[in-house]
């Protein structure tokens, strides 16, 4: 779950040495690794593990949990904290993003969840063009429509379903995940370690009423596998982005950022035999296309003529 500013980075180094390029390829590898580990989220929430929480409240309980253990883990990473009023609405919608987005993955399918909070950045264009005053780029035109034409799919016929609560959160973790981005467009000045800090613990100190009244405690097997779900899955790979971001644009870590809710789905039916509905796949491949055309191919483009 790609938390990175979504503007342009310094240009990396040029190829100009093996030692430059070594560097770009580290980068492309740590980024990689990090959407990999990203994308075991369904992995955990889904686990038979936490079948006796009731299903209604498991969501925010894995979220406090999982936000816990990430922020204080992370703490020893932090190098230079700073206070700033704008991290007010970035923590709001951190916490509500990830309360939304761990509800959609245990009230429906990990696909439907993961696909829908995958259309971010249809909502940061849209508040960015019809709020903020942006320019529409003509080549944004075709990618977005082929993301909504998805998003309608996945919608039409999800929410016909039994998975609607499911399918809403899903969709507002969507929304807010684009808040998120967009707070970290005015905070990109500050240690990017810091701002995950800042939002894993506050997330959690504003679940903890909700943990304190569900009254719903892991046992010691349940808290070794939220532990590894706090690490492995969220802290763990932010460390891996923040390196890879060293050496690569913010831009080609996004597209190798694709990989996420491309394996998401995979690793759930592998390993707990959960099969997406056809409408989903259809809406799904639909929205990764159009982030294919938005990021992927863009990238590709500039590093062929970068070459030439």
């Amino acid at each position: 779950m790609t938390i990175a500013d979504p503007t342009p980075a310094e240009t990396p180094p040029t190829d100009a040495g093996t030692s430059a390029h070594a560097g770009i390829v580290a980068g492309r590898l740590w980024v990689l690794l990090a959407a990999v580990m990203w994308s075991s989220s369904g992995l955990f929430a889904k686990a038979p593990t936490f079948a006796d929480w009731p299903l209604e409240s498991r969501g925010i309980l894995l979220a406090f949990w999982r936000a816990l253990f990430a922020g204080v883990l992370l703490i020893p990473f932090v190098r230079r904290p700073r206070w700033d009023r704008k991290l007010v609405p970035l923590c709001l919608t951190f916490t509500a993003m990830n309360v939304t987005y761990l509800s959609a993955m245990t009230l429906t399918t990990a696909a439907n969840a993961i696909w829908l909070q995958s259309t971010a950045p249809w909502w940061v264009f849209l508040v960015g063009v019809l709020i903020l005053g942006e320019p529409f780029a003509k080549s944004e035109r075709f990618p977005l429509v082929i993301g909504g034409i998805g998003l309608a799919v996945i919608l039409t016929f999800q929410l016909q379903g039994q998975d609607q609560a499911g399918v809403l959160c899903g969709l507002a973790s969507g929304f807010t995940y684009a808040g998120v981005v967009l707070s970290l467009r005015a905070l990109r000045s500050h240690d990017s370690v810091w701002l995950v800090v800042v939002c894993h613990l506050v997330a959690a100190a504003a679940m903890l009423p909700y943990a304190l009244w569900a009254n719903v405690w892991p046992s010691g097997s349940q808290l070794l596998v939220l532990a590894c779900f706090g690490f492995f899955q969220m802290a763990l790979p932010y460390v891996f982005f923040a390196r890879g971001l060293r050496t690569i644009t913010s831009q080609e870590a996004t597209g190798i950022g694709l990989m996420e809710p491309i394996l998401l789905p995979l690793w759930v039916y592998l390993v707990w035999n959960e099969e997406p509905a056809v409408s989903t796949l259809a809406g799904g491949s639909l929205i990764l296309l159009g982030l294919v055309l938005r990021y992927a191919v863009p990238m590709l483009r500039r590093r062929e003529g970068a070459r030439d």
